[in-house]
């Protein structure tokens, strides 16, 4: 039988979020000392995942933040015309300090500031918790402009958003601040349905996995979002179980789920092989698991 409504709007409550704020607090602080080595650079600190787009349920434990090199920028000028790609090549001149040299002082710098609690990973650099701190994933990485025009640079555009590298070489492209903004947009085309259904979402896939009808993997909260993003805005409302309803049944039936976006919309949601995007076969999988779940 369908899950009560009482169940899902306890599901669709925020979590706690005065540790998270708390702990944001002292590892902003700790990256932006005036004695940190790359002090003479400039840089942008700030939440992204959970915490950071209002999303976070009380399962949530680790705080994701970005650190952001702005004074080196990465680009992709695909997009621009022959003759414009030859005036950026002009007017471009390569940064002597990398995204690389960036995250190797901003480890350096954690480490010391928080000794045998940080571990460097395969994207982020680790913090475990202490006391009244969470677990905390630093992004350390780069700017990113993807150039829709340019006449010089006082006359351009582009959309901006992040890159670094994994251990293994891959490069990671990605657009926190504008996921962040259309899902904030997209809340409030949805008369505020949307973010508590995306909280309904994962602690219904929390209960899954707990009870092995899920396999842990499957549905990352970032591709949960973006799944729910893709549905039309009049499908939220009424109730929450109708819009659940709504929802899955939409995507379930979406006749073209290639066309699918990620709630940034750089991207589409699903693809065999991007480091950013989900598995088609996964996405099914999740949805045969809740369909089932749902009417259990």
């Amino acid at each position: 039988m369908p899950i009560s409504e009482t169940q899902l709007e306890t599901w669709s409550k925020q979590g706690a979020i005065r540790q998270s704020a708390d702990t944001y607090a002292t590892i902003r602080s700790a990256l932006q000392d005036s004695m940190a080595p790359y002090r003479t650079k400039d840089y942008e600190v700030f939440l992204q995942g959970s915490y950071g787009n209002d999303t976070n349920i009380y399962a949530d434990s680790d705080v994701d933040v970005i650190m952001k090199l702005t004074s080196t920028y990465y680009h992709d000028i695909t997009e621009l015309p022959a003759d414009q790609q030859a005036l950026f090549n002009t007017a471009w001149s390569k940064a002597d300090y990398s995204c690389n040299d960036f995250k190797a002082e901003v480890f350096s710098h954690l480490n010391a500031k928080f000794p045998r609690k940080v571990t460097p990973g395969n994207k982020a650099i680790y913090i475990d918790a202490d006391g009244a701190r969470r677990e905390t994933d630093v992004v350390a990485c780069a700017q990113y402009r993807k150039f829709f025009s340019f006449r010089s640079w006082a006359n351009c555009s582009f959309t901006e958003g992040v890159t670094f590298w994994t251990t293994d070489g891959t490069q990671i492209i990605n657009y926190p601040k504008l996921h962040s903004d259309i899902c904030t947009r997209k809340h409030q085309a949805t008369n505020q349905w949307f973010k508590p259904m995306v909280r309904i979402l994962k602690n219904m896939r929390n209960t899954m996995i707990s009870r092995g009808l899920l396999a842990e993997g499957i549905a990352p909260s970032y591709f949960l979002e973006g799944m729910l993003y893709n549905v039309p805005d009049t499908l939220f409302g009424r109730s929450y179980g109708d819009t659940f309803v709504n929802a899955i049944n939409w995507v379930k039936n979406c006749p073209d789920r290639s066309k699918l976006l990620c709630a940034n919309e750089q991207y589409y949601l699903l693809h065999p092989t991007s480091p950013v995007t989900w598995r088609a076969e996964q996405l099914q999988a999740y949805l045969d698991a809740v369909i089932n779940f749902w009417n259990a």
